[in-house]
């Protein structure tokens, strides 16, 4: 069954950068949209962001202008950058299809903190 491992998480400052990485294995990348997604404890899991296999991309109001979501279908992995990082962003964060299906990964946790 598909795999996904996401990493790049970690401590930082508000206004800080991240890039998340996410690597998708036993499926075929370029067919599938894929979305990241990050739930807060206590609350629901969210999709901040998505990617189609044409490279469109949507984006939660809460992130449009300060996240962005691409896509190396070659080497199967998903990346999300995260500039202008705030309080409210810390999360973890998860990759998967869009819609979500399947089993989760264990997520990256984002900790945006001074």
């Amino acid at each position: 069954q598909v795999q996904f491992v996401e990493s790049g998480g970690g401590l930082v400052q508000p206004g800080g950068s991240l890039t998340l990485s996410c690597v998708v294995s036993r499926t075929i990348l370029s067919a599938y949209v894929m979305g990241w997604y990050r739930q807060d404890p206590g609350k629901e899991r969210e999709l901040v962001a998505h990617i189609r296999s044409a490279g469109s991309t949507n984006y939660a109001d809460s992130v449009k202008g300060r996240f962005t979501i691409s896509r190396d279908n070659a080497k199967n992995t998903v990346y999300l950058q995260m500039n202008s990082l705030k309080p409210e962003d810390t999360a973890v964060y998860y990759c998967n299809y869009a819609p979500a299906m399947g089993y989760w990964g264990r997520g990256t946790q984002v900790t945006v903190s001074s």
